[in-house]
């Protein structure tokens, strides 16, 4: 078999995983007291307008615009008005103030002050409007040097949280090999105002690992091979001190990955089974520990039974989202201290077709000893995820399971780009999975476990099909139903992003392509188990 033929090594290697976020700084007082708001040092000030209140036309003025007027001189309320600025969340209108003639005596009343006045809709002030009010400001801003803004300053630390992290998201530049650089983020961004930073720091730290899945779903699949994802996750690990290890080769044969192998061994680029460990120096005292699964595709062609339509195969380098998740979210565990262990275990294969691929009707066995009938090979992220479901449940000594994966387009036909599906067999994860999407914005819908959908994996050759032998319809419950018998009855939690983790247009906060879409639900969870 030829080899797959590489970049030569004269081509730039793809940008490090984890990049630097834009600088923000908080600072108290107020646009009428603030005594470095001078035009060399200040790009452009923004200020919140909220909309009309049900029965009144009127905008409402948010921290620092009537200051910003006062100080200003000029009705901020009337350019507002007469630009027809209706202070929805997430819009914004810009106002760049004129300058004299060179060598006219007049002085305006501006004089020395910023001469870019960002005007940011707030909706209502709620916390989603906050956070696509950020985003706004992000993409508004973009090419400027110091932006300074009061939009957050009435809020609580939630407020601020909110808002920071819809700026940060909403600053990302994709990967790319263009020639031509995307614009870069405002060079600082000033909260000027009441703020908190450990409000900052909260959203900085999530903002970062979305910032850090998005990284890794948008590096083309020649470049990200198994290989390159494991050593990306080992390389970041050990920075933070997670304890990491690999499975590949010989070894995953022996450690009895047969679902990992078993998707991976028709690819040139052989499959990994990675495991990442975080012991926090001083447990809770309820201390659990938490496995994370992650779906790890570094590109799904469907193997044999190939993916149709043709279409579909061109975003599949994302198919990794899942892994890329779970990993975000044991660094952002190790980051933020918790006092519980999350060991993340990341299968990671690509999903190929060639003489050695798996065949339709091939039967596997699973770690653990399950026996699977494979009846399509593009059925193939749930395979991957009952090595590392079992191995977490049977050899880690897990306390509760999370799985993470781009897992069905059923879920995506039956919830968007919007929401992702949560399964789950505990009441008690359902609530606080919910309550972290309310936090992060991240949305989830429950959907129902049935039960009696589960005959539909019976084979007669093994424990189980990977897929039902006639389209009986449901095909995300009945995928989550297969994850659930690797579970051994343990708390279990399985998000199926295949919706929101890839998005063909900008929307707020989240960027065109891949968004990134999991990582922080995971992580609010864990910081508040």
């Amino acid at each position: 078999m030829t080899p797959r033929a590489k970049f030569p090594a004269t081509q730039p290697e793809p940008v490090a995983v984890g990049r630097e976020l834009p600088a923000i700084s908080v600072s108290p007082g107020t646009i009428e007291s603030c005594d470095f708001l001078d035009a060399e040092s200040v790009d452009a000030i923004a200020v919140g307008v909220g909309a009309p209140i049900a029965g009144d036309d009127e905008l409402q003025p948010r921290a620092g615009t009537v200051h910003a007027s006062a100080r200003y001189r000029i009705d901020l309320a009337e350019l507002a008005h007469r630009s027809h600025f209706k202070a929805a969340p997430g819009t914004t209108h810009v106002i760049d103030l004129p300058v004299t003639h060179r060598g006219s005596g007049a002085v305006l009343p501006w004089q020395g002050l910023p001469l870019r006045i960002i005007l940011m809709g707030v909706g209502q002030g709620t916390d989603d409007d906050l956070r696509k009010a950020g985003a706004a400001l992000a993409k508004v801003s973009k090419g400027l040097g110091k932006v300074v803004t009061t939009v957050a300053a009435r809020s609580d630390d939630r407020g601020t949280r909110h808002f920071v992290e819809g700026y940060l998201l909403g600053a990302y530049s994709s990967w790319s090999r263009k020639a031509k650089a995307a614009p870069v983020p405002a060079q600082e961004l000033v909260l000027l105002g009441p703020n908190s930073q450990d409000a900052v720091d909260t959203a900085r730290r999530h903002a970062w690992l979305t910032w850090i899945a998005r990284d890794l779903a948008t590096i083309p699949s020649n470049i990200k091979t198994p290989a390159w994802l494991a050593s990306q996750f080992v390389a970041i690990a050990k920075t933070y001190g997670v304890e990491a290890k690999t499975w590949s080769g010989k070894h995953l044969q022996d450690q009895g990955f047969g679902g990992v192998e078993a998707v991976g061994q028709g690819s040139v680029n052989p499959p990994v089974m990675v495991q990442l460990s975080y012991v926090p120096e001083k447990k809770a005292k309820d201390h659990k520990h938490v496995v994370l699964v992650g779906k790890g595709i570094s590109f799904d062609t469907g193997g044999i039974s190939i993916k149709r339509p043709r279409e579909t195969m061109i975003t599949m380098k994302t198919d990794m989202t899942g892994a890329a998740d779970a990993f975000a979210a044991v660094i952002g565990a190790a980051t933020s201290k918790i006092g519980h262990s999350v060991t993340a275990m990341l299968p990671l294969a690509e999903n190929h077709f060639g003489a050695n691929s798996t065949r339709p009707s091939d039967v596997i066995t699973i770690f653990g000893g399950k026996t699977v009938e494979i009846a399509n090979t593009d059925a193939e992220g749930r395979v991957v995820m009952a090595d590392a479901l079992a191995y977490g449940s049977l050899e880690l000594g897990a306390d509760l399971l999370i799985d993470v994966a781009t897992l069905t387009g059923a879920a995506a036909m039956s919830l968007g780009h919007s929401h992702a599906a949560l399964f789950t067999n505990n009441e008690d994860l359902s609530k606080r999975f919910l309550e972290a999407a309310e936090e992060t914005g991240e949305a989830l819908w429950r959907m129902p476990l049935v039960h009696e959908y589960s005959e539909a994996l019976e084979s007669q050759v093994a424990d189980l099909r990977n897929i039902p032998e006639h389209a009986a319809g449901a095909g995300a419950v009945v995928a989550a139903l297969f994850l659930e018998q690797f579970t051994n009855g343990l708390p279990w939690v399985h998000l199926d992003i295949a919706g929101p983790s890839h998005r063909n247009s900008k929307h707020h906060e989240a960027n065109k392509g891949p968004t990134g879409f999991g990582a922080r639900v995971v992580l609010e969870v864990l910081e508040k188990l």
